[in-house]
């Protein structure tokens, strides 16, 4: 068994305002049907499997870059805005922190019997990877939180959490169907119900073998030589985000792109009417969400240059461009339903136009220095609404450096 890659947090207690949680969702439920309608359903399950993505995907959103926070929230807000949706995009998210991890059965049999999936090795899965996690591997960490995300399809992933109160530290794993071979190698069986393609069954006489490796697991001496992660992400203690957390190249490249001379194609981004410089940067890395590769999410704190933090580091979250970036990305999706294209083919430009400026850019020389810039940020916070959980932002002459 294998997972496909976990994520080491510095320990957050605290909330997530209304006012953040609110605009969370509907800028999760944007992306996600931006992923679905370029890539389909499958894709998001592949990339919230990835620690790197899910971590730069809660900075976008304007979360702590480096907290644990970032795991309930996320998963929260993706849940309260996809699952009204979830027979339209087919991706069904169950689950939650504390007793809504309990519930998680209960949901994904009541799923099953709406799609044909077979309920029964749904359960066995999640429970499966909780049990690894939870149990077989002794690391001090106690989950305190559990989502399963299925598609119509019966593919899934998996993305919990456990607490270690000894070192404040939190471990985020992930796991994804494709990535276990027990579950997926062999073709699956039917079961009764509208046909909904492959679905996952382990009760097959061809499976005996893997139920006969599962029973084995928990007798292993060392279980963790079973569970092979593809990828490990490790966030450091310090708040602040710091030049070193970021690739200031890629970074940089976006706030030239954003604010100074465009290259000569950039007419094409024209399409995005109205969108001023500041909502271009936020759309910019925005768009390197729904369509970067993967090697693209190494230093999640780079996307909190997109909307903030909440609790102000590297900056108050600017709540006028984040409703103007959710209206943009929201046109795009409802627009290419209607099977008019150019405002998505303009958000994935941005991204394009974005590499090809970064390839020449030097860091330093184009852009100004990184200390100025979260300075900047801060100063202008009150022209774009700047919130955080401590209050609005206010305007002054000048402004310093605050680490709260």
């Amino acid at each position: 068994m294998k997972r496909s890659g976990s994520a080491d947090l510095p320990l957050h207690y605290g909330y997530v305002p209304k006012w953040l949680a609110e605009r969370m969702a509907r800028l999760g439920l944007a992306i996600t049907e931006s992923i679905i309608t370029e890539y389909g359903q499958e894709e998001v399950l592949r990339r919230l499997s990835d620690p790197f993505w899910f971590q730069s995907l809660g900075a976008v959103m304007g979360m702590d870059w480096h907290s644990s926070g970032i795991t309930t929230s996320v998963m929260g807000a993706l849940k309260k805005a996809v699952n009204p949706h979830a027979k339209e995009l087919g991706i069904y998210i169950c689950g939650g922190k504390g007793k809504f991890s309990k519930e998680t059965p209960t949901e994904l049999l009541k799923i099953a019997s709406n799609t044909g999936l077979n309920g029964t090795e749904l359960v066995r899965s999640s429970k499966l990877s909780a049990k690894v996690d939870n149990t077989a591997v002794q690391d001090g960490f106690q989950l305190y939180t559990h989502n399963f995300i299925v598609s119509s399809k019966g593919q899934w992933t998996v993305v919990q959490q456990g607490m270690s109160p000894g070192n404040k530290t939190a471990r985020r794993y992930h796991w994804h169907s494709d990535n276990i071979k027990s579950f997926v190698e062999e073709p699956h069986t039917g079961v009764c119900g509208v046909n909904q393609g492959p679905i996952l069954n382990l009760t097959a006489a061809e499976a005996s073998a893997t139920r006969q490796g599962i029973l084995q697991l928990s007798q292993e001496d060392r279980p963790d030589k079973m569970i092979r992660e593809f990828q490990r992400l490790i966030l450091p203690s310090h708040h602040e985000v710091q030049a070193g957390d970021v690739n200031l190249k890629r970074l940089g490249a976006v706030l030239w792109l954003s604010h100074e001379n465009q290259p000569s194609d950039f007419e094409g981004l024209l399409l995005l009417n109205g969108v001023g410089p500041r909502t271009l940067q936020s759309l910019a890395l925005v768009s390197e969400v729904i369509y970067g590769t993967p090697c693209r999410f190494k230093d999640p704190a780079r996307f909190s240059f997109a909307h903030g933090g909440k609790d102000g580091h590297p900056f108050p979250v600017p709540t006028k461009v984040y409703d103007e970036t959710i209206s943009t990305l929201q046109t795009a999706v409802h627009k290419a339903r209607l099977g008019e294209n150019d405002k998505a083919e303009a958000l994935k430009k941005l991204h394009d136009v974005a590499l090809r400026a970064e390839k020449d850019f030097i860091p330093g020389t184009q852009d100004p220095g990184f200390e100025q810039l979260i300075n900047k940020e801060r100063k202008d916070s009150w022209k774009y609404g700047g919130k955080t959980v401590f209050g609005d932002a206010k305007r002054h002459d000048d402004i310093q450096l605050k680490l709260f």
